[in-house]
């Protein structure tokens, strides 16, 4: 980059950020309007992942396969026909870098020059021997550190995978041919969306998991989602334990364990979606005394502080709350309190949360195991998409509204949606459960009639009635 010192500077800074992804930018930004003297280490492509290999790649290949779906599904009214297909899949990725590049750019390289008392500083940190920090070995003075350096995808050790070619989440957002087939191995959101996007592609998708699709969701939601996507196709196999992954005469041969038995499947690619890994190797951290969490990211407190005084963690590297803007979140807490507002707690407990398959996941609060396991005594409400008269008018009644309550006050506690465009309904209840609604206060909100909205409200007046007896818009 243009800006980037050709030696690395050595300080002093009033705050050094190591990592240059949505977590670094946004802990830098702060401090920098704030008037610090900031040092942003990077190392490798600026942007971080989002940008670069997740949010941004998967969800411009997840919306043009949709196209194919659309068309496909047409017929669901009637006197309409459509199809399309794909006459071009590398112009199509091409389309999709060039949107990388672009916000790549504008959102992140060109904000430096903006921001005169940061310096943006090519390299590999470290901490030294006697946690002192380095970059690229030279010593680099800085008075708070804020780690932000992301993860990565994680490697199961199956048996074989050393000898195997296999794709990861940012692999296969590049492949600029489509392989006739793939196995997925990880039914989490990165194996279910790209799982999706494949299928939709023409590719014949086999997705494994051993507790089933996005076991940490509610268990009506996983099991509509699994019907949806076996009508779609696409294959889904619950496992106990992966035996080994060898290369075969079609591709990979993946051999499994399932009901005391050993099953082999075979296909020309298989995509490794297991989760992420916080990216702490070569950092040194032993040195500077700062203790990792059980899920092997960085531990910290509720103000971002690690075990070191003096230095703090956001983003993936914590191994939490993996989603672009809880790292920015967390990160802006993290300049603000290593800035000397101390106040600055991290606060998750209405996180909204997308998985953007077909129909969409969105969720917020307990689901019903965790308010259990709180000690509430929990009230649930299940409302099928056939009672929202929005899907009713789109002839795709696909999905199911989950909400939690507390019995005796009636305070929402959770709400877990499963519909299309079920993304923009979330936020809803997300504000709902910060405001400390009640069941009965969100059932009885105006909300406009035929939006998918709507289903909230008809959602919370189920707890109490049936909605199948009220007419359009009562209540």
């Amino acid at each position: 980059m243009s800006n980037t010192p050709t030696t690395i500077p050595t300080g002093p800074f009033d705050l050094c950020v190591i990592g240059a992804g949505s977590a670094g930018f946004s802990a830098a930004i702060t401090a920098a309007n704030q008037g610090a003297k900031v040092a942003l280490i990077g190392y490798g492509t600026i942007g971080g992942t989002c940008v670069n290999f997740g949010c941004v790649p998967s969800k411009a290949l997840i919306r043009a396969v949709e196209v194919l779906h659309m068309a496909s599904s047409a017929a669901r009214f009637n006197g309409i026909t459509a199809n399309a297909r794909i006459t071009d899949w590398k112009a199509l990725v091409a389309q999709k870098q060039a949107l990388v590049d672009e916000l790549r750019q504008a959102k992140y390289a060109d904000l430096l020059p903006a921001y005169k008392t940061l310096t943006y500083i090519e390299g590999k940190a470290a901490f030294l021997p006697d946690g002192s920090l380095a970059v690229n070995g030279t010593p680099l003075a800085a008075e708070k550190i804020i780690l932000a350096t992301g993860a990565r995808p994680a490697i199961p050790p199956i048996p074989g995978m050393a000898d195997i070619a296999f794709l990861t989440s940012t692999t296969a957002l590049e492949l600029e041919e489509l392989p006739g087939s793939l196995l997925v191995i990880g039914a989490g959101y990165i194996g279910v969306e790209i799982a999706q996007i494949f299928a939709r592609a023409g590719v014949a998708v086999t997705l494994f998991s051993r507790r089933g699709l996005l076991p940490e969701a509610e268990p009506e939601i996983s099991k509509a989602l699994t019907g949806y996507f076996n009508k779609e196709g696409i294959s889904t196999e619950i496992v106990t334990a992966y035996d080994r992954i060898e290369t075969g005469s079609a591709g990979i041969v993946l051999h499994v364990d399932r009901d005391e038995n050993t099953e082999t499947f075979d296909a020309e690619e298989v995509l490794i979606a297991t989760g992420r890994t916080p990216n702490i190797d070569g950092l040194n951290l032993d040195a500077a005394g700062i203790a990792i969490n059980s899920k092997g990211g960085v531990l910290v407190d509720a103000h971002m502080q690690t075990t070191r005084p003096g230095v703090y963690a956001a983003g993936d590297v914590t191994g939490t709350d993996q989603f672009v803007y809880m790292a920015a979140y967390g990160a802006r807490i993290a300049a603000e309190n290593a800035m000397g507002n101390a106040e600055q707690r991290y606060d998750n407990s209405a996180m909204p949360a997308v998985v953007f398959s077909d129909p969409q996941i969105a969720s917020v609060g307990h689901t019903q195991a965790s308010a259990t396991a709180a000690g509430f005594t929990v009230k649930t409400s299940v409302l099928t998409l056939d009672n929202v008269p929005r899907a009713l008018a789109a002839r795709d009644t696909r999905g199911v509204i989950k909400l939690i309550a507390d019995a005796k006050s009636k305070k929402l506690l959770g709400a877990h949606i499963l519909a299309p465009e079920g993304a923009d309904t979330i936020q809803t209840a997300v504000m709902a459960i910060k405001a400390g609604m009640t069941y009965s206060e969100l059932g009885a909100t105006i909300f406009p009639y035929l939006t998918n909205v709507e289903g909230l409200k008809l959602a919370a007046q189920t707890f109490d009635m049936n909605v199948k007896n009220l007419s359009c818009c009562a209540g």
